[in-house]
């Protein structure tokens, strides 16, 4: 009892003197706390409007905007708008200019909101859309598949890195020839192998299993997978590049992921979400290797209408490794 009182208090002590790692945990769930609550507000609504309004802004705005637990967002372009409203993906789109509505009939949700609108403002003329609704589960497979390749890439590399730092390893291998740009290349070219795999068994899995949608080319999904799980082992070399803590590598690295899970749309579309919250979205690299799949697997994109999403990822993987090459540390005590 004693040796194991003796462990224990050492352990406690090394937690507390870690600083950097206490604070942390302390911190980072209130700041996640805050960020969904300004992302998603104390309630969900219960039907979500898409509104066009070119010429007033709104000026001319109808009654049926004033009911309460319906969610209006705003559209720029009227066939992204309805696409939304094929899939189900809202409930309802109305044009305040030209005083239209678009419904599909074969939504139920949608069915109840045209009854409100239709009560409150029956002047606005009917227009009817057909479309299948995408499943959750084909909407959330290529999320899922992201989710796992940024655990596999941060996780795997980042701990990996620290640990052969903590234990000597690195330093024996500083004694050798191989450069740091080297030994950082083969660290990602052997991740990159296993997280692919791992990705296509998952997403074979899902097709042939569950009959998930898969539209575009399996070429440019594989394309998608490659360059987004370059990115992702790219940060992860660089948050572990000259760590020698496990404790506050393992703080970092949730630092990153739990956001990317929150805002990544990777369970949930950020439809209606405040701007500022598209906007950090967009500088997480998981946002693009989702919405890249989810946009080649759902609407059957081409190689140029996600070359954005394949641009930003990367100009991410080169900017991860050159910092992670140039701060590369060899040695455990960090001098």
């Amino acid at each position: 009892m004693k040796r194991m009182l003796a462990v224990f208090h050492a352990r406690n002590k090394e937690f507390f003197r870690d600083r950097s790692t206490l604070i942390w945990n302390l911190i980072f769930p209130f700041l996640l706390l805050f960020v969904f609550y300004f992302a998603f507000g104390q309630s969900q609504p219960l039907f979500k409007v898409g509104v066009i309004a070119i010429e007033d802004g709104y000026v001319a705005r109808p009654q049926f905007m004033a009911v309460k637990h319906i969610q209006f967002i705003p559209y720029q372009d009227i066939d992204v708008a309805v696409e939304r409203l094929q899939r189900h993906q809202i409930d309802l789109v109305i044009d305040i200019d030209q005083q239209f509505y678009w419904v599909n009939d074969e939504s139920s949700q949608g069915y109840i909101a045209e009854q409100l609108l239709s009560k409150i403002d029956p002047h606005y003329q009917r227009n009817i859309v057909r479309g299948d609704a995408i499943r959750y589960v084909d909407w959330v497979l290529p999320g899922i598949i992201g989710m796992t390749i940024m655990f596999s890439s941060l996780f795997g590399v980042g701990y990996a890195i620290v640990r052969y730092r903590k234990n000597g390893v690195l330093k024996r291998l500083n004694a050798t020839p191989l450069t740091a740009i080297e030994f950082i290349s083969a660290q990602v070219l052997s991740r990159l192998v296993s997280v692919v795999f791992v990705s296509n068994i998952l997403y074979f899995g899902g097709r042939y299993i569950l009959s998930t949608v898969m539209i575009g080319s399996y070429a440019l999904l594989l394309i998608v997978m490659v360059l987004g799980a370059l990115s992702l082992i790219s940060l992860g070399l660089l948050v572990a590049s000259r760590l020698r803590s496990e404790e506050f590598t393992g703080a970092l690295i949730n630092m990153t992921t739990w956001p990317m899970m929150g805002l990544s749309q990777v369970w949930f579309p950020l439809e209606g979400a405040p701007h500022f919250i598209k906007v950090i979205s967009n500088v997480f690299p998981l946002t693009h290797i989702v919405e890249a799949m989810r946009e080649v697997m759902i609407d059957g994109a081409s190689f140029m209408q996600i070359s954005d999403h394949l641009s930003i990822l990367a100009a991410m993987t080169l900017a991860f490794l050159l910092l992670g090459s140039i701060l590369f540390n060899w040695n455990s005590d960090g001098r």
